[in-house]
């Protein structure tokens, strides 16, 4: 468990290690809760909350310097962050982000759980009902040629958070958690952070398995 300051800075300092030819690495956190905006995120329209309820609920506010629009982190959440060189795996831009949403996807299929991504929205999605919800948001930055920021996938998640804001800015669709599809049958955190960080390895696939 981190603050997303604290993680943030970490990230930063494995950013300038990696440009400067360091090992690559995946960073695996839980945040306490917070909302954050992404570099075209929408604060007046998408921020549903006022300060005095956000203060009340413990929720930081914090305008980050990642891709995408508005989204929560909060216990129960896995977040990844890679640290690669895009240009050492003849990576775009465009094609590590389906890099980072394969990678979920497998997971979740190893889980039972059927997602896909969409051509016109970021992030990975499941169907339920007659609409696809997104259970894991992926917003990433690219800075001399290394990427920051990365996915977070809804395991154990509150999804009361997210109504306090229009999560990614999608109004018409919802948000959903691997506890709301599978119940009991969901995995411990521990499970989950293992799980994520061994299929971004495979996918990328840019660091060393564990044993």
């Amino acid at each position: 468990m981190m603050g997303y300051r604290d993680a943030w800075a970490a990230q930063e300092s494995a950013h300038a290690q990696v440009v400067a030819g360091g090992p690559e690495r995946i960073l695996i956190v839980e945040h306490p809760p917070v909302i954050t905006f992404g570099r075209r995120g929408d604060v007046g329209g998408h921020l549903l909350a006022s300060a005095e309820q956000l203060k009340t609920l413990g929720v930081e506010l914090v305008h980050s310097d990642r891709g995408g629009d508005i989204t929560f982190h909060g216990p129960g959440q896995v977040v990844a962050y890679p640290i690669v060189r895009l240009a050492d795996h003849r990576l775009s831009v465009g094609a590590y982000v389906h890099r980072l949403e394969s990678a979920v996807v497998a997971l979740l299929a190893d889980w039972g759980i059927a997602a896909s991504t969409d051509p016109t929205a970021v992030g990975v999605w499941v169907r339920r009902g007659n609409i696809d919800a997104k259970i894991c948001a992926i917003g990433v930055r690219i800075r001399k040629g290394v990427s920051l920021h990365g996915v977070a996938l809804n395991v154990h998640t509150d999804l009361g958070y997210f109504n306090l804001i229009v999560p990614c800015g999608l109004a018409a669709r919802p948000v959903t958690s691997v506890k709301e599809l599978l119940g009991e049958q969901t995995a411990t955190m521990l499970a989950a952070r293992e799980d994520l960080f061994r299929h971004l390895a495979r996918t990328l696939p840019l660091v060393t398995m564990p044993p």
